[in-house]
């Protein structure tokens, strides 16, 4: 141990001297001292000599530096299955009641030696010490991860890890046990032998379908020792039979997938169920039944072309704007159409200088979005942004794209392909755009990129346009076939325009965003916009919602505020249909927004139930550690207690102490001081 100060030691000198000076003033000095008794007055200056001498250095900074030993205890890690699957088997009983009793017991019989930290882990990990075995996933990689982030650097002693060794979630778990240099002890759980099981395995499924149309539902259905047995698949919805089919199973590993066609002719979220005819051999049906949900939607988006002569490039539009099943195509003649515009959301003009005047009319009157292609630009088409001079003369361009272009994503891939498509023909003359308008790509003339625009946005008064101010489209999409046997490059730069053009902006003053489906180990987040008339962003007021689930049962929230938005959490719920309905009031007016949303129940505990153990033995050996059964806690105790590789650490670091922080310096003071007024008090000084 070593005193330490931030100033010379000549100041620590002058403390004393300050000591020694303010005491002798005060009893030897002091002729009225004259009349004590010589060992008295030493005494008393003696104290007052300390006591001085003592707060004269805490006014330095004095700090006390020393070697401090610290011995940390070996870390034991327990972590135990949550999982459903563990109760799933015959022992179920005694997983729940006598096995939970015995790790509890195991845990507090080695608490003495050793820093014990209990987990439970299903899809998640977290500290606990109580396991209700309701998991929905297992992933024991994710539990290795977070042991890693929360005890990097510690003295982990060993991991007793508790499963029967399922995962359905994550990596495999002997890729991530290099991380630890502690043995891992596995405590093997559940039954390794297969019971006689039908199951469903997977159904694949579109999560989207469009009304009127049909969708594919691929069911996997799997048997075990059911051999020459038949069973009946069936696909019902709100209990009405949708589909049936027979199913022979001719062997002991069985496996056979089936497809079912289904049409999508209600909108809405539909919930469909897949069940398994029950045989009375099979051991295990819970894993007979499982749901899927589809969310058929009633608002696909119309897009009219209207063309002046027959064209390639109609075709090639056709064919791209329908593959994204989005949208619904109509091709017309202008001359020839003469139906209203206003069910379209999208209006694309081929090759049309003159528009007859009822049809100039009605896209004014609708403010609807126009995508016009052609050489000939007509005004309305390419909005007040864009003008353009020129004649009828010819001229071969080809595409540069631009790259600050801002109003939507393009990919790598198509960017750099730009320069690929072949060169399509454009009038010649001068295009001017404004600031409200953006060009994607501009005219390259043979190695000359020009800043005349070849495909041009503008936005006038909340009416979008795009202009491709050229024609031969229909070259770009052969020429993308061609070099990678399919249009994807050219639908992206299609599909993209097409959606850009036609989505229409949400106007409404209160809006509420949360997903239509989720898992039911997932929580119902909800977020929440209020706009003022002048659509700017306000968190004044309070936005209640209330959940409902199918019985009718209702939550009450209150959202909470954020800087420009709402948020809210209502947590995690039971598999099922719950309907919402968010409100607020601001001002004089009341606003609402109601939905629904579908909370899928996750099969994944259920569809497999035999236990891995050999996974566990590979864990245990490779970490250095040993396999246990659940019946050998005690065994598993008396190896850890007795471990000569699980030792305390011990870490010497050095500690600086500043003087003034030492509550006993104060206390030896005040004791010093006391001292001395007692003896001037009882010999009358006082």
């Amino acid at each position: 141990m070593e005193f330490i100060s931030n100033y010379p030691w000549y100041y620590t000198l002058l403390c004393f001297v300050a000591g020694f000076v303010f005491s002798a003033l005060l009893y030897v000095r002091d002729k009225q001292n004259t009349e004590r008794s010589k060992g008295l007055l030493y005494s008393l200056a003696a104290l007052r000599f300390a006591s001085i001498s003592i707060i004269a250095l805490l006014l330095l900074d004095v700090f006390i530096k020393r070697l401090v030993n610290e011995t940390e205890k070996p870390v034991i890690i327990l972590a135990q299955d949550n999982s459903s699957s563990l109760i799933a088997g015959k022992d179920s009983t005694e997983i729940k009641n006598e096995y939970t009793k015995a790790i509890a017991s195991f845990a507090n019989a080695i608490k003495d030696k050793y820093d014990v930290k209990t987990y439970q882990f299903d899809s998640e990990s977290k500290p606990s010490e109580t396991f209700d075995f309701k998991g929905k996933e297992t992933d024991i990689s994710k539990l290795f991860l977070d042991l890693e982030n929360n005890y990097a650097n510690k003295n982990i002693g060993a991991i007793i890890l508790a499963t029967d060794g399922i995962y359905n979630k994550g990596t495999n778990p002997l890729y991530s046990i290099s991380k630890f240099n502690a043995p891992i002890y596995t405590i093997a759980l559940g039954d390794t032998v297969p019971l006689k099981d039908t199951w469903i395995q997977t159904i694949n499924h579109n999560q989207v379908a469009y009304l009127g149309n049909s969708f594919p539902a691929e069911v996997i259905v799997n048997a075990i020792d059911l051999k020459d047995k038949s069973v009946t698949v069936t696909l019902s919805q709100a209990g009405k039979l949708l589909k049936s089919e027979l199913l022979a199973i001719n062997s002991n590993n069985f496996s056979s997938t089936l497809n079912f066609l289904l049409d999508a002719d209600k909108p809405g979220i539909q919930k469909y169920t897949v069940s398994i005819s029950t045989l009375e051999e099979d051991k295990n049906k819970q894993n007979n039944s499982q749901s899927f949900v589809i969310d058929v939607i009633d608002n696909r988006e119309k897009v009219l072309i209207l063309a002046n002569a027959p064209h390639p490039d109609i075709a090639a539009l056709e064919q791209s704007i329908s593959s994204a099943q989005t949208y619904e195509v109509d091709v017309a003649l202008i001359n020839d159409f003469t139906k209203p515009l206003k069910p379209y959301s999208l209006i694309i003009l081929h090759q049309t200088p003159t528009l007859p005047q009822r049809i100039t009319n009605e896209l004014k009157a609708n403010n609807q979005s126009v995508f016009f292609i052609g050489n000939d630009v007509i005004n309305y088409a390419t909005g007040q942004n864009i003008k353009r001079i020129g004649d009828s003369r010819k001229n071969d361009v080809e595409a540069a794209f631009k790259k600050e272009f801002p109003l939507f994503n393009v990919s790598s891939e198509l960017q750099n392909y730009f320069k690929e498509f072949p060169a399509v023909k454009c009038n010649f003359g001068n295009t001017s755009i404004t600031n409200g308008a953006n060009a994607l790509l501009n005219q390259k003339i043979g190695v000359v990129e020009t800043d005349e625009p070849l495909m041009v946005f503008s936005e006038t008064n909340g009416v979008k346009t795009c202009g491709f101010l050229g024609d031969g489209l229909w070259k770009w999409r052969m020429r993308d076939y061609a070099d990678h046997g399919n249009h994807n490059l050219f639908n992206e730069l299609i599909s993209k325009t097409v959606q850009y053009l036609s989505v229409k902006a949400d106007k409404s003053f209160f809006r509420v965003f949360t997903k239509k489906i989720i898992n039911e180990n997932e929580a119902i987040d909800f977020t929440a916009e209020v706009y003022n008339q002048s659509y700017e962003l306000v968190t004044e007021p309070d936005v209640t919602l209330i959940l409902k689930d199918d019985k009718g049962k209702a939550y009450n929230y209150t959202f909470n505020k954020k800087q420009t938005m709402y948020s809210l959490s209502a947590g995690q719920f039971a598999a099922g249909e719950y309907s919402y309905e968010a409100k607020v009031k601001f001002g004089d007016k009341l606003y609402t927004k109601s939905g629904i949303v579908i909370i899928k129940e996750i099969v994944s505990e259920k569809i497999n139930t035999v236990a891995n153990h050999q996974l566990l033995y590979q864990i245990s050996k490779q970490s250095g550690g040993k396999l246990f059964y659940k019946n050998q806690l005690e065994q598993l105790q008396k190896d850890i207690l007795s471990s000569d590789s699980i030792k305390s650490i011990t870490y010497s670091h050095k500690q600086l102490t500043d003087l003034v922080n030492l509550k006993w310096i104060f206390g030896i003071i005040i004791l010093l001081l006391s001292i001395e007024w007692f003896l001037r008090k009882h010999n009358g000084k006082v």
